[in-house]
């Protein structure tokens, strides 16, 4: 980072930057660096600056060569006897104490300047005055870092080494006075609350189901009492305590309970109607089989005992009921399948050629975009061989606004059938700006071809709010993701967070309704190697920390969190058939019971994508067996999307033909499967109810030890995360080697002469011609532009 920065400096040659290796671990210096400074002094350079590697306690080897020193450290050095033993503080000149944003770093920066005093003997100058400075040097424009630059000219200027002056304010404080926290220090807890929330739910709900019980038993003892003739004197007393039972179920369990004869008859009809946002939408209540069986579409529990009945309509309830275990909506869309197929490849052309491809029989069009590496690291095509070689490889290349265009050609943005996921997370505010631009480009052409002229200023700006209003998609734009588990991250994760708020604000203030402005992911985070809780623990934490920073920065929670979206993956295992059980009980309870958010926000939505990792390239057709188990699962969890890779995965960008097979699945599942008819099959099930409870358990104790490391964020400051994935990515890799982990075809049940399959399978690569067009198609629109 450092090295990119100083290189608009570099090119008129007054900076020069060389990093040297030690070539061994006895030193921090390179042995060919007194000769280095030499050069640079003979070079005619005014400063010379010389970083050494990472010392420990007792190294101070650099003091001979150097006529200023500045020693850096971090507030975590233990306790204060410690700074005795470090051997800079006696020779250093400065001393920075770097990311006191971190906690005690307030007494770091005391006992360090006390500790300078002793060393210097200096006690007759004030403590003060002890050229110690606190800086936080990831935050832009940080005073603690300019007062540093002014101790830094004032010690050169005292030693007749330099004499330069500085425009920018000292900061006589010499600590940072910034602390501008992603989360507030009162809320960092947010995690263990929220742990503590769910449990307390649910012994709310054990206490209020045994409450409701009794109520019944004692109603049901009235009426017998009353039919053997028994005094009223005795219904009374049985009628007060039936009644002191109602406080302890609460106004809102009586309602649950006084509503449900209301709902089970309504369920028990031909057709349901529910409005969505002032829409009417009716839906048939059964399909028949060819045998004549009506099945219903939503199977209704047959609890006789009202604390059965109470326990189950708080902890599941039937779809599109708080707390949405089921699932967040009353039914599926009718004429949208569930499918989202992920594409990219090559240049535009071609990749837009694919979408048409996998959505020609969809009446809805549910696109998701695919980028190569370029363009997800937020570069342009170039001749450059460490890009060119990746130029519309493993996703499509998209360069300018141009490109945006015509990956979407024939794709109405707008439309309500119509919705574009993007996979992207460093880049993606210019990436999500194109596409905005892309669909309001498309009204206006459609304004310009209707009326025969161009918009008016006023008409213009029109369509565009009209755009913001209707679009539809997601753009990921997970940084947390990206940081604890895929590593595409072009600015410091502080930085990152800040523009995902302005985003966010933007979409608020343009009342963007319909599209979601991060996909919080766990897919990615599977893929490196997490296990499902992991998966599933991380995944709502970062959703959680994503609430607590839009929070502190002023916005209502109603406003933002229906732009939020998660992304999880379908695998083998059994925790991930219930994963948006979970998901969504735990976001349910917690984003209304902590953050008092409306109905809207409480429903968790999430995409799924079947597990690549479970694809292997031993006996590759096997692959179709193990996505069509992994998109059942993601079904009958009631996904509001879904993937389903190719078999070809393992080996290549997906072929047409194995991708028309990867669809297959899913109309297979959703049109051919009698049981799909039924949208709740997972509800009543011993298992599933089980696994829920254990799987809902172990994300909050996960959530627990990500709060015990200051919550999200400050786990990510110690690699948490990213330690826990790659050792359970250690440990599957593990069972699969020794076969204690079964897979079939590659430990168990291995074909001992295996056919060479590999060798027909065409590796999908970008042509020359396309990187080339890709190069003259970016620079005719530099020179449009210019």
């Amino acid at each position: 980072i450092r090295m990119n920065a100083i290189d608009k400096f570099a090119g008129n040659g007054s900076v020069y930057l060389r990093s040297l290796a030690t070539r061994g671990s006895g030193s921090e210096l390179a042995a060919c660096l007194p000769g280095a400074i030499t050069a640079c002094k003979a070079a005619g350079y005014d400063v010379v600056l010389v970083e050494t590697s990472g010392i420990g306690q007792g190294d101070a080897a650099i003091v001979p060569f150097v006529d200023l020193t500045i020693y850096a450290m971090t507030p975590e050095y233990g306790a204060a006897s410690q700074l005795e033993k470090i051997d800079m503080l006696d020779f250093a000149d400065l001393v920075a104490i770097n990311k006191c944003d971190r906690k005690g770093a307030r007494d770091a920066f005391r006992d360090v300047r006390k500790q300078y005093q002793r060393n210097h003997e200096l006690f007759a100058t004030p403590v003060a005055e002890m050229p110690v400075f606190g800086t936080i040097a990831s935050k832009f424009n940080d005073d603690g870092v300019t007062s540093l630059y002014h101790g830094i000219l004032a010690a050169l200027a005292e030693r007749d080494l330099a004499k330069w002056n500085s425009k920018l304010p000292d900061n006589p404080d010499r600590f940072s006075s910034r602390h501008d926290f992603i989360v507030p220090t009162d809320r960092v807890q947010y995690l263990a609350d929220i742990a503590r929330g769910m449990r307390g739910y649910h012994q709310t709900t054990t206490q209020r189901a045994g409450a409701a019980r009794e109520r019944q038993q004692l109603l049901a003892s009235r009426d017998i009492l009353a039919h053997g003739g028994a005094p009223k004197s005795q219904l009374s007393r049985m009628e007060k305590l039936a009644a002191d039972r109602d406080k302890a179920i609460g106004q809102d369990g009586v309602a649950l309970l006084a509503a449900w004869p209301k709902m089970k008859a309504a369920y028990g009809g031909d057709e349901f109607v529910t409005k969505v946002r002032g829409k009417e939408i009716r839906s048939q209540l059964t399909s028949t089989t060819i045998c004549g069986t009506a099945i219903p579409k939503v199977a209704l529990p047959r609890y006789e005992d009202e604390g059965e009945l109470l326990r189950w309509m708080m902890l599941e309830n039937l779809p599109g009921h708080f707390p949405y275990t089921a699932g967040v909506f009353p039914f599926r869309r009718e004429g949208e399948d569930p499918t989202r197929m992920f594409a990219g490849e090559g240049d535009p052309f071609r990749t837009n050629k694919r979408f048409k491809f996998v959505s020609r029989e969809s009446p809805a069009k549910r696109l998701s975009t695919a980028f190569d590496s370029v363009t997800l690291y937020g570069n342009d095509p170039d001749l450059r061989p460490d890009i060119y070689g990746k130029v519309g490889n493993s996703g499509v290349s998209i360069a300018t606004l141009d490109d945006m265009k015509v990956v979407y050609d024939g794709f109405d943005l707008c439309l309500p059938s119509t919705s574009v996921s993007m996979t992207i997370n460093g880049p993606a505010p210019t990436i999500l700006a194109m596409f905005l631009n892309t669909a309001m480009d498309q009204r206006l052409a459609d304004f310009e071809a209707d009326k025969g002229r161009k918009a008016s200023e006023k008409e213009a700006a029109k369509l565009r709010a009209w755009v913001h209003e209707n679009v539809r998609g997601t753009v990921q734009a997970d940084i947390l993701k990206e940081d604890q588990g895929q590593n595409t991250c072009l600015f410091s994760t502080e930085f990152s967070l800040k523009v995902m708020g302005d985003i966010q604000e933007y979409f608020v203030q343009n009342q963007v309704r319909n599209f979601y402005s991060v996909s919080i992911s766990g897919y990615h985070i599977a893929e490196a190697g997490a296990n499902p809780i992991s998966q599933l623990a991380f995944t709502l934490a970062n959703g959680f920390t994503y609430v607590e920073s839009y929070l502190a920065r002023g916005m209502k929670v109603d406003d933002f969190a229906p732009n939020l979206s998660f992304f999880l993956s379908a695998g083998m295992d059994p925790e991930y058939t219930v994963l948006g059980r979970v998901a969504r009980r735990i976001w349910a309870v917690t984003m209304r019971d902590r953050y008092g958010a409306g109905e809207r926000s409480q429903k968790l939505k999430y995409h799924t994508q079947t597990s690549g990792r479970s694809l292997h390239a031993q006996e590759f057709a096997f692959n179709d067996i193990r996505t069509t188990l992994q998109a059942l699962v993601a079904s009958y969890d009631n996904t509001n999307s879904l993937h389903t890779n190719a078999y070809d995965e393992a080996i290549t960008t997906p072929s047409e033909e194995s991708v028309r097979r990867a669809m297959a699945i899913q109309m297979i599942i959703g049109k051919e499967w009698g049981l799909a008819k039924n949208e709740n099959p997972n509800q009543g099930s011993f298992i599933i109810e089980e696994l829920t409870d254990l799987v809902e358990e172990a994300v909050l104790q996960e959530f627990e030890r990500i709060s015990d490391r200051g919550g999200v964020l400050g786990a990510m400051e110690t690699g948490y995360q990213r330690g826990k994935i790659q050792d359970e990515s250690l440990y599957y890799e593990t069972l699969k080697h020794d076969g204690s982990y079964p897979i079939i075809g590659v430990n168990t049940f291995v074909n001992p002469a295996p056919p060479a399959e590999n060798s027909t399978l065409e590796l999908a690569r970008s042509s020359e011609r396309e990187k080339k067009s890709q190069l003259k198609r970016l620079a005719a629109f530099h020179k449009r532009n210019a």
